[in-house]
């Protein structure tokens, strides 16, 4: 029997999720085309057996132009996953792993009011909250890079995943994180 590859292109075996806290909502089932018709959506924490490309995907597909157009997403994300190919030479998978292990926040604030006043507190944040925070940075990333641009979106993507990827601090997604942290710290 065949192997199954991501686009008949990219195995998934052999990828591994450094982050303990990540690995259970990290999904990397072998899928020819990663779309799996919302059929996860009223299952509670349903969306972590999902796999991460079709969510980076889903993240690429807000409203305005691109809004409700998978195809049109899962296109952008493959060209991506093709030029990070090109530009590292490893397999795009594990390039995307790591980008969101090191763009996924660990602390964030929440606000507490006693009498009138408001408190600002650091909180950890649920794994699954870090994989959507670190998946949203890298598509907006991506969106806002490419607006007004020259680069096409699949340029401006495999940019972010590549800096990313790297802990780059030219990566907008990288800097979210270290802003998000650096102001738990400051009221904790």
């Amino acid at each position: 029997m065949a192997e199954i590859r991501l686009f008949n292109r990219w195995p998934v075996d052999g990828i591994e999720v450094l982050d303990e806290g990540l690995k259970n909502y990290i999904s990397l089932r072998p899928q020819i085309i990663p779309h799996s018709s919302g059929r996860h959506e009223h299952r509670r924490f349903a969306k972590s057996r999902v796999n991460i490309v079709e969510r980076l995907a889903n993240m690429l597909m807000r409203p305005g132009r691109n809004g409700g157009k998978k195809s049109k997403a899962l296109t952008i994300v493959r060209n991506a996953l093709t030029i990070v190919e090109l530009r590292t030479g490893k397999n795009p998978l594990e390039v995307l792993v790591r980008a969101i292990e090191n763009s996924a926040p660990l602390e964030d604030v929440t606000r507490l009011s006693y009498g009138g006043i408001v408190y600002f507190k650091a909180v950890d944040i649920s794994p699954q909250r870090r994989v959507d925070l670190a998946l949203r940075y890298i598509a907006q990333a991506a969106r806002e890079a490419s607006f007004r641009s020259r680069k096409t979106v699949d340029e401006c993507l495999a940019e972010e995943i590549v800096l990313a990827a790297e802990k780059d601090g030219k990566s907008f997604a990288v800097k979210k994180k270290m802003e998000l942290e650096r102001v738990a710290l400051a009221s904790r």
